[in-house]
């Protein structure tokens, strides 16, 4: 395990999670977070996003990149913000670790918008397809990451997640299907739904994502790039994941149904047969039980 890991966007949904479990680990965190106010264990550092990573490199052996400030649809006529909000962020750190290419940089990009519509489960070789401003931001991170490793033998982990989902997630921007569906079944309030609701998503629960990070993380890495989906292996209709969500409340979710927008996926298939094979990572919740949980979590904020 590293002895001191550099977490950026340690307060959002799979920050905070991931902080937890590094700290369990028995890991140093430092969280660089917008707002220095969080809750955090005490011997986590926490540190403003105005503090150039050149001097947070200097005693951390591996840096998280997990901030995002938009969501598919946040920056759907606005690919500037894709530049200003992700993009030039990130390729700052870029620079500083270029004098420090030993420090294992590990990504979390998004397999859920990547790869575009699927006929069958995407593996990692698939030439991504974005349809949205974000996917494409994605997109070309990761091209910046491969670049940055070619040209100073850097070390970098990336990693394709399905949609997570779990305990802790709010609504940010639209993101988010299942705290939105049973926020509104808590409130009795009618859900916007976008299409007939046949749209395929793969579902990953927060612990078993936290996992994979944690074995890319304690697996000494080699140099260069490696890129990894991490995913259920199992498509799940909106439709189906909604009557499972309302068998859970007791009582059926009120809609409000739109036509599809051009930014919104059919298909959303992934392959997750290289992190099996290279990592050992397998997930291990069911849906069935990850949305148990979910709802158990919200029931006990939102009596």
């Amino acid at each position: 395990m590293m002895h001191e890991v550099l977490v950026v966007g340690a307060a959002g949904f799979i920050g905070r999670h991931l902080v937890r479990a590094l700290t369990l680990a028995g890991t140093r965190v430092v969280a660089q977070v917008h707002q220095r106010h969080c809750d955090y264990e005490s011997d986590v550092l926490t540190v403003t996003s105005d503090i150039p990573a050149e001097t947070l490199l200097q005693s951390c052996d591996a840096v998280v990149w997990l901030a995002s400030g938009t969501t598919p649809a946040h920056s759907g006529a606005d690919p500037l913000l894709e530049l200003t909000a992700n993009l030039a962020p990130l390729l700052k750190l870029l620079q500083a670790l270029q004098s420090r290419s030993d420090r294992h940089l590990l990504y979390v990009s998004s397999g859920g918008t990547l790869y575009g519509d699927v006929d069958h489960p995407a593996s990692e070789s698939l030439a991504a397809h974005p349809r949205s401003y974000y996917a494409a931001g994605k997109a070309a991170a990761e091209d910046f990451i491969a670049a940055y490793c070619q040209q100073y033998s850097g070390t970098s982990t990336v990693l394709r997640p399905s949609n997570v989902y779990g305990p802790g997630q709010t609504l940010h921007g639209g993101f988010g299907v299942i705290p939105a569906a049973m926020s509104c079944l808590k409130r009795d309030a009618a859900m916007t739904v976008w299409g007939d609701g046949e749209s395929l998503r793969d579902y990953l629960y927060i612990d078993d994502f936290i996992s994979a990070c944690m074995a890319a993380l304690q697996r000494p890495p080699p140099k260069g790039l490696q890129v990894f989906n991490v995913c259920s292996g199992r498509a799940t209709s909106l439709n189906r994941l909604l009557a499972q969500i309302e068998r859970l409340a007791g009582h059926p979710l009120r809609r409000e149904i739109y036509p599809a927008r051009a930014v919104d996926l059919n298909r959303v298939l992934l392959d997750g047969a290289n992190i099996r094979r290279v990592l050992g990572w397998t997930p291990r919740t069911s849906l069935q039980e990850g949305l148990l949980r979910t709802w158990q979590w919200l029931d006990s904020i939102q009596p």
